[in-house]
């Protein structure tokens, strides 16, 4: 055991995840250490992470006997060759686009929370990153073709759908929102969580916990009965709690995205006053007012930390990366929670889309469980998006931008607030505020957009009405 030394190269090391995954994969009990390589092509937020890194593996060394080598570079195909895991948080385009992706739909009167997944938001993410993650993934299977692939990177389904219909590599889709939210639920039912039993399945950020019991004893009523008497406890998530008392279980994401994902909550300005509050709970336009500033502080702080070591928590984490190359690399299996593809691990949902499901992983890498049928009004909430993540996927790869309208169309919220034209216009728009980062036939041909349609419309959340000019008006 005490031979085993792992590479691993982290993509996008600029990222906020960076130093809490690897200071968890330096804490593998019995790894010998390794080769932990570090890449972003922002070289000042590389040479920061590479500092902080180096003083962790220092700690490491000092504390646990155990060697590991750090480098840093912006050119991954120089770290790729020899690597076993491969871990993904690029992020393309920094905040260029944060506030294309939320203040174009908002003049159509689509109101996003965070907009990194689905939505607008979401799928003009997959148009900038997607590319990419394709390119980066070629270089995978020619320079490291036995490496286990782990994607961190939103938008989640979309980044593993284009995964495993691009490459042979082993991918999965890896969140926390799983291990977040089975929490939570141990602490409103108040019992153990070592002792909780569940099970979920659906898609990341909209995965269903079908079943929680303790000692053999169904939780859901005495959930149910604080959610509807405790108001704190509903005040915590007040869009989960209401698709729970309806739907019939709890959702696996916060109630800003969630709110985000579904028809109901964002479409009028009276809906967002009654379900929608601060942060994370469905504040509009949260991430594009926050973000920019939240990067100068990740910046910061990681500066800071590389400066002094005792300010960071130095316990291992709940993220599944090292879980993973533990079980992987000294074969010991676990149970981890990703996004993976169907393949009929979830019969009432596309055998060929991506689902998030209970997946052990041992020295043979994935080995995705079947989870079975979903009750049918939550599965049919899942299937509606996965239409969504199919068709952006396919417009990707096809240079379709057919496929990329009918996306946006079909999108919940974005259905729910404006008409198919509308979202054709917004497209446009979207596409021309974000060309230098996007695929160019994306807007081949659309010269400026037109502004029928494309500022004030008839729907939305207290926006001026426009004479309706017949069908073909935002066309």
């Amino acid at each position: 055991m005490a031979t085993v030394k792992p590479n691993v190269t982290f993509l996008g090391a600029g990222s906020g995840f960076t130093a809490g995954v690897l200071r968890d994969v330096m804490l593998i009990p019995d790894l010998a250490g390794g080769e932990l390589r570090l890449v972003d092509i922002d070289r000042k937020r590389l040479e920061i992470t590479t500092r902080l890194i180096k003083k962790l593996a220092e700690h490491m060394k000092a504390k646990h006997g155990v060697d590991w080598k750090v480098t840093g570079t912006p050119d991954r195909r120089k770290v790729l060759p020899g690597t076993d895991y491969v871990i993904n948080c690029i992020e393309v385009s920094g905040t260029a686009c944060v506030r294309h992706d939320n203040d174009i739909p908002l003049k159509y009167g689509i109101d996003q929370c965070i907009g990194d997944t689905i939505g607008p938001g979401g799928i003009f993410k997959a148009l900038r990153t997607v590319p990419a993650w394709l390119d980066i993934l070629a270089d995978i299977e020619r320079l490291c073709p036995e490496a286990l692939v782990l994607n961190y990177t939103n938008p989640m389904s979309i980044m593993t759908l284009a995964a495993v219909r691009s490459t042979r590599a082993q991918v999965v889709g890896l969140c926390h929102s799983v291990q977040g939210t089975s929490k939570k639920m141990a602490r409103v039912a108040n019992v153990p969580f070592e002792e909780m039993r569940w099970r979920c399945g659906g898609i990341n950020h909209l995965a269903w916990l079908t079943e929680l019991s303790h000692n053999g004893r169904d939780l859901y009523p005495k959930i149910f009965k604080r959610a509807r008497e405790d108001r704190e406890v509903y005040e915590s998530d007040p869009v989960r709690f209401d698709m729970m008392f309806h739907f019939g279980a709890f959702i696996t994401e916060s109630s800003g995205h969630l709110s985000e994902y579904l028809p109901y909550y964002r479409k009028r300005a009276d809906l967002l006053k009654k379900y929608a509050r601060d942060g994370y709970r469905g504040g509009s336009s949260f991430y594009a007012d926050n973000w920019p500033q939240w990067r100068k502080d990740c910046d910061r702080r990681r500066d800071e930390l590389a400066k002094d070591l005792t300010k960071m928590d130095l316990n291992r984490g709940h993220e599944y990366a090292s879980d993973i190359i533990e079980a992987h690399a000294l074969n010991r299996p676990k149970v981890i929670y990703g996004s993976v593809l169907n393949a009929g691990l979830i019969p009432n949902l596309p055998a060929d889309g991506v689902v998030e499901v209970a997946t052990l992983v041992n020295k043979a890498g994935f080995n995705p469980c079947r989870f079975g049928e979903l009750p049918p009004q939550m599965a049919a909430v899942c299937a509606s998006h996965m239409r969504v993540y199919d068709l952006v996927v396919r417009g990707l790869k096809n240079r379709d931008r057919e496929s990329i309208y009918h996306a946006m169309q079909l999108d919940p919220l974005s259905a729910a607030v404006c008409a198919p034209a509308e979202l054709r216009a917004m497209t446009d728009e979207m596409a021309l505020a974000e060309k230098d980062f996007i695929p160019a036939w994306m807007t081949k041909g659309l010269g400026k957009v037109s502004r029928r349609g494309s500022g004030k419309v008839t729907v939305g959340i207290g926006l001026k009405k426009t004479k309706d000019k017949g069908p073909f008006a935002a066309g």
